[in-house]
C-alpha cells in the first residue's frame, strides 16, 4: 500500500490526517484569535486593522492560507468518512448508558458539530474573508471614524468597521456565539485526541496536553464569542 493510499483509504492513514490537519487548525485558531483580540484595545479598530491588514498583504501569510484551506477541507471531507464508517461499521447501537459512559456526549457527536462550526465557517468567511482579500462592500467605501486616542477624524477603508456593521445585527451575533459553543465542543474532544493519534501519549505529560487542551477549547472560543457580544452591545467602538 502506497504512502498516499494509507492516508487516504485506511481509517488509520485517514485518522493520522485528520489528526495533522487538527493541530495545524488548532494552531491557527491561536493566532486568529490573538489578532481578533486587539479590538479590546478600544483604540476605534486601529490596532485590528493594522492586524489584518499585515494578514491580508504579507506574501508568506497568504501562502499559508492556501495550505490551511486544503487542510480544513482535508479535514472535513476526512471526518465526515469517519463518522460515516464508524457508523457503518457498527452493528447494534450501543445502549444507552454504555454510551454515556465509554465517551462524552461532544466526543460522539464531532459529526454534528463539525457541520455547525462549517456553517459558522461559511459565514465567515462571507463577513470578514472576502472582504479582507477582495475589497470593502460598496455601502462601506470610505469610512469615517473617530480615533479615540486623538480625537481627530480619520478616513479609511476600515474593516473594523465592517465587523460593526455585521454584529449591530443580534441574529448574527446570535450565530457567532452558537457557533463559538459548537467549536469548544468540537475542541473538547479534538484537541487531546490528535495527540493521542500522533503518538504523543504517556503518563509524565498526557495529563499537561489534557489540561492545555481543555483551558484552550473554553478560552479561545470565549473570546471570539465575547467579541460579537461586546460589538452589539457598545462596549468596543
Amino acid at each position: 500500500m502506497g504512502v498516499m493510499s494509507f492516508l487516504f483509504s485506511s481509517s488509520l492513514g485517514r485518522k493520522l490526517v485528520m489528526a495533522v490537519t487538527g493541530v495545524s487548525l488548532i494552531a491557527f485558531l491561536l493566532v486568529h484569535c490573538l489578532i481578533n483580540a486587539t479590538v479590546f484595545f478600544n483604540d476605534g479598530g486601529k490596532t485590528f486593522n493594522y492586524a489584518a491588514r499585515f494578514m491580508a498583504e504579507n506574501w508568506l501569510i497568504r501562502t499559508t492560507e492556501i495550505f490551511l484551506f486544503l487542510g480544513f477541507i482535508i479535514h472535513i471531507g476526512q471526518g465526515l468518512w469517519l463518522v460515516f464508517d464508524n457508523r457503518a461499521k457498527r452493528k447494534a447501537k450501543y445502549a444507552k448508558s454504555a454510551g454515556s459512559a465509554n465517551s462524552k456526549w461532544y466526543s460522539r457527536s464531532m459529526g454534528l458539530l463539525g457541520t455547525l462550526i462549517l456553517i459558522f465557517l461559511v459565514l465567515h468567511l462571507k463577513h470578514f474573508w472576502v472582504v479582507s482579500r477582495f475589497g470593502m462592500p460598496h455601502h462601506l467605501g470610505e469610512v469615517q471614524y473617530v480615533a479615540s486616542h486623538t480625537g481627530s477624524q480619520e478616513v479609511l477603508e476600515n474593516l473594523f468597521v465592517e465587523m460593526v456593521n455585521v454584529f449591530a445585527n443580534p441574529i448574527a451575533v446570535i450565530v457567532y456565539v452558537l457557533g463559538c459553543f459548537s467549536l469548544a465542543y468540537h475542541l473538547l474532544h479534538g484537541f487531546t485526541s490528535a495527540f493521542q493519534t500522533l503518538g504523543i501519549n504517556h503518563k509524565s505529560y498526557t495529563p499537561l496536553i489534557s489540561s492545555l487542551g481543555t483551558a484552550f477549547s473554553i478560552i479561545i472560543p470565549i473570546v471570539f464569542a465575547a467579541i460579537p457580544v461586546v460589538m452589539h452591545l457598545g462596549i468596543i467602538k
